[in-house]
């Protein structure tokens, strides 16, 4: 999948546990997982803007695209 989702690695840089930034965010710890594992087909903006808020940073910051490789 070309879009990498680094949650983990924001909250291992905020120390957060995810159980206190799924409530801080407004979500269940099953769909940070869902996200963290790149499970995701979608994300809502105002999912986006809540964990860019509680983890103060850019959406860039979480969200990254990575090209397929060739085949």
């Amino acid at each position: 999948m070309p879009i990498v989702v680094d949650l983990d690695v924001m909250l291992a840089r905020r120390k957060m546990a995810v159980g206190d930034f799924a409530a801080a965010v407004g979500i269940t710890p099953a769909n940070v997982a869902v996200l963290k594992n790149g499970r995701a087909r979608a994300i809502r903006f105002s999912t986006l803007e809540a964990i860019c808020r509680v983890l103060d940073c850019q959406p860039g910051d979480v969200l990254r695209w990575v090209p397929d490789e060739p085949e």
